[in-house]
């Protein structure tokens, strides 16, 4: 048997000690990105859109630079006052994302994710409109071959923390197509304008799968804390969306931009609270509220590639300000990312 030698009143002061131990002991930032929210004030779903362009950078020598999917979220992920790299930067809950390879590259970009904040993989999960879309085009502008081939696969995801978010069977639309205008048509205010799929999409073998770049997906998801519905989609339009501003057939798209929300993703939008749309539109100049009449509002004030402003993301929701115009321009990609923190 043993026993306590100490005074009772050390004892009490021991338990004093230990107590103010535990309550101050310091918390890892991977222990804390295992919190999950609890309070009003803790309630921000993270958004991020970017063209990742299959994790391969375009050099102004000709030459191409093949980029992790790590370093990739470091340089894009942001904490509350645009900064990347700080204890500040929390999990993700979104990322709608253009050009990847399929659902493999997906689906390991998001296991990287899951492991950068120590969650097991699997937390991360994507959705994308081709599985393994069929190879197209040629160099890519790449000086090295193997690295233009790792863009020659492109379609377009949804990654969402499944910590935060759930996902019903039922709820991911199914894939529509962008428009465009076929070399030699007239255009005419969109009269000339049609799908971009077969057979309508460029004609050859080497563009024939061209147009599955351009497919878009769109999903419903349910915020576990409140049961928020939240809208998201991924589209890519063409390149030739820059000058011909093409959404179908003789449609020029909302507000003559090419854009435009397929059957089955309205239905999902309109029963939804939040709302975001990510988009590559290939496109300048198209104003904050062209979606207007979906509730949504365009955040992203600089250019995204190069000197130009082609990457858009509209939101539905209280979106935080941002003190670099939700633009990160350290981003590790062709195109700059954009953010929103929308309350719920």
């Amino acid at each position: 048997m043993f026993f306590n030698h100490r005074s009772p009143g050390a004892t009490v002061l021991a338990a004093v000690a230990a107590l103010i131990a535990i309550t101050t002991t310091t918390t890892t930032p991977a222990a804390q990105a295992q919190e999950a929210p609890t309070t009003a004030a803790d309630r921000v779903l993270r958004v991020y859109n970017n063209n990742i362009e299959n994790l391969v950078r375009n050099n102004a020598d000709g030459s191409c630079t093949r980029v992790s999917g790590t370093d990739h979220l470091t340089s894009m992920l942001v904490d509350d006052n645009g900064k990347t790299g700080t204890t500040g930067v929390q999990a993700p809950d979104l990322l709608i994302v253009q050009q990847v390879r399929g659902t493999g590259q997906a689906e390991a970009y998001a296991d990287q994710l899951a492991a950068k904040f120590g969650y097991p993989a699997g937390t991360y999960k994507a959705i994308v409109a081709w599985d393994d879309p069929e190879v197209w085009g040629s160099t890519h502008k790449c000086s090295q071959q193997a690295l233009g081939d790792l863009k020659k696969k492109q379609t377009n995801g949804i990654i969402y923390n499944t910590r935060t978010l759930s996902l019903a069977a039922g709820d991911t639309s199914k894939y529509w197509s962008a428009g465009w205008l076929k070399p030699g048509t007239s255009y005419a205010g969109g009269a000339g304008c049609t799908l971009y799929k077969p057979p309508s999409n460029d004609d050859g073998s080497t563009n024939e799968y061209k147009w599955k770049r351009t497919s878009a997906i769109a999903a419903r998801f349910t915020i576990k804390a409140t049961g928020t519905p939240v809208f998201a989609a991924t589209m890519h339009l063409p390149e030739q969306n820059g000058a011909h501003a093409c959404a179908g057939e003789g449609d020029p798209g909302i507000a003559s931009s090419g854009i435009h929300v397929g059957s089955d993703a309205t239905s999902l939008m309109n029963a939804s609270t939040i709302r975001v749309i990510g988009i590559d539109a290939n496109r300048t100049n198209i104003a904050a509220t062209t979606l207007g009449g979906f509730g949504m509002t365009g955040y992203g004030t600089k250019a995204t590639a190069g000197s130009r402003k082609i990457d858009y993301l509209f939101v539905k929701g209280t979106v935080q300000p941002s003190s670099i115009g939700h633009t990160v321009s350290s981003t590790k990609s062709n195109h700059l990312a954009l953010y929103g923190f929308i309350a719920f």
